[in-house]
């Protein structure tokens, strides 16, 4: 299977070199293939060359929308600025677009997401082309129908490309005609694409269920699921969380790690939840910020075995990392601290009743309870030498992208769950802070919730195209997929908690291999 595949990673890699023969459109959605069936990484660096050639040339005056969208979108996913102007020659007095087919729809919509503040034609861009998918929907059918169903879902930007992949294997193997539609190549080239997206996706798979072991073996040897009834035993969820974050072979010791920090994260979270008195809480902090397994001697029992565990958890990362990344573990650390004041904050306000006056008062604290600033700093812990201590000093001062991050997060996940959690003694959510702040009844709140969350997607993408950040784009993706895991875990559901929901694709991406016909 190997030795297969390599030999068809030689034939794509002639089909990407011989590709500068082909149209401008023709090279951008080779890459777009390879991407969406993420076999991106194996080619990197002869990917990145045509992409910068696409930059510089930077000329699609006489393209057409399907193209000039396509351009846009690909450009600005690898964090090239590019100007939002290449739209207006499509659009009329009335703000409409001169969008011709179903396609050239889905192109724009999906490109219009990647806006940000301010960007007034991408805002026009993307209610019409909402409104105009949504009325077409009714009247398309197989593939196209599909695409379009789950860009009204999620847009392309912002999901996850393992999850996505793996889902169009088993589609395919229902419906041939799928790739004809899915992959814009044509004739050998598309059958070899083919071929080797799914023996690697068989490959990456034998990968992924040998980290599962060794995920499972150390969640069971922590014995949580016999002495802590309370907590959710979701540690197969968590590494396939994780899994959206880094899908490629080489992250596999950042996988393993990222997921132990969530799996410790989702206890802490339960922990202060549903199981801890204020009182309880309070010391449980207490020994947190002192870092000593002595002061654990005056906590109840349960809370002495999870602040033990902590560190085993603690030191078996650390156990991971060579002598000179060891320096890392002071800011993971310190993050963890952060999460449990966070916390035991919101122990407080739960206790007292507590409703924010505003949602902006909320999110001095839940943003840091929702722990996606601890989670972007471990991203980084497992990575090789590209975490330097410059980006962990970056992600340590927690800067706007982590922030914004943050924000998604707290947001998409208080609408999901408001309901299960109104049925609990639970702190209030950032929903009734505006009920509150705006005085307006639930359906009012939501809406507005939703438009902050959108909002802070443009911030979010202002600054993932920001020139000014010298970390490195490795570093920066695992923030971005981190906010397209938020976004896909609590799109439909808080899909963590209620994991039914995602129990198909977690099947699909672990257990069902991709059939080799």
């Amino acid at each position: 299977m190997i030795e297969r595949a390599n030999h068809l990673t030689r034939n794509v890699s002639k089909i990407i070199s011989a590709s500068s023969n082909c149209s401008l459109y023709e090279r951008m959605q080779l890459i777009n293939v390879l991407e969406r069936l993420c076999l991106d990484h194996l080619f990197k660096e002869e990917l990145n060359v045509i992409l910068s050639e696409i930059y510089k040339t930077n000329d699609i005056s006489g393209s057409d929308l399907q193209t000039t969208a396509l351009w846009f979108y690909l450009l600005r996913k690898h964090g090239y600025q590019v100007s939002p102007d290449v739209f207006a020659k499509f659009k009329d007095e009335q703000g409409n677009f001169a969008a011709n087919n179903p396609l050239d729809v889905l192109s724009l919509y999906n490109a219009a997401y990647l806006r940000t503040n301010g960007e007034i034609i991408l805002d026009e861009a993307v209610s019409f082309t909402k409104r105009s998918l949504e009325s077409l929907l009714t009247n398309l059918q197989g593939p196209l129908a599909h695409e379009v169903k789950c860009a009204l879902e999620i847009p392309l930007p912002r999901r996850v490309r393992i999850y996505e992949a793996v889902g169009y294997f088993k589609r395919k193997q229902k419906n041939p005609r799928e790739a004809k539609y899915y992959i814009a190549v044509h004739g050998q080239a598309n059958e070899v694409i083919m071929e080797l997206a799914k023996l690697n996706s068989n490959i990456i798979q034998l990968q992924y269920q040998q980290e599962l072991r060794i995920i499972t073996r150390w969640w069971k040897n922590l014995e949580l699921e016999s002495r802590l009834s309370f907590a959710r035993d979701r540690v197969v969820e968590c590494y396939f969380w994780i899994v959206g974050v880094y899908y490629e072979p080489s992250y596999s010791r950042g996988r393993i790690i990222l997921t132990k920090v969530l799996a410790i994260v989702s206890i802490l979270d339960d922990t202060y939840d549903v199981y801890g008195t204020l009182q309880e809480c309070e010391l449980f902090t207490s020994c947190v910020e002192s870092w000593d397994p002595m002061v654990a001697n005056g906590l109840p029992e349960n809370m002495k075995f999870i602040f033990g565990k902590i560190m085993d958890t603690y030191q078996s990362i650390e156990d991971e990392l060579s002598p000179e990344e060891k320096y890392r573990m002071p800011y993971l650390k310190n993050f963890i601290i952060d999460l449990v004041r966070a916390y035991n904050k919101e122990v407080k306000w739960r206790e007292e009743g507590y409703v924010s006056a505003t949602v902006e008062e909320h999110l001095q604290v839940s943003a840091r309870s929702g722990a996606c600033h601890l989670l972007s700093c471990a991203s980084f812990v497992g990575m090789t030498d590209i975490a330097t201590k410059e980006a962990f000093d970056w992600v340590s001062n927690v800067p706007k992208l982590v922030k914004t991050l943050c924000i998604i997060l707290r947001l998409s996940d208080d609408l999901k769950s408001y309901e299960r959690e109104k049925m609990t003694c639970h702190v209030a959510s950032t929903i009734e802070s505006c009920m509150k702040e705006h005085k307006v009844p639930i359906h009012v709140a939501r809406e507005i919730i939703q438009d902050m969350i959108e909002e802070t997607w443009k911030d979010f993408n202002k600054e993932w195209f920001n020139t000014n950040n010298h970390v490195p784009k490795e570093l920066l993706e695992r923030i971005f997929n981190l906010t397209r895991t938020m976004e896909f875990m609590y799109k439909q559901d808080d899909a963590y908690t209620n994991s039914h929901v995602i129990k198909d694709t977690i099947s699909k991406l672990f257990v069902e291999h991709v059939l080799m016909i």
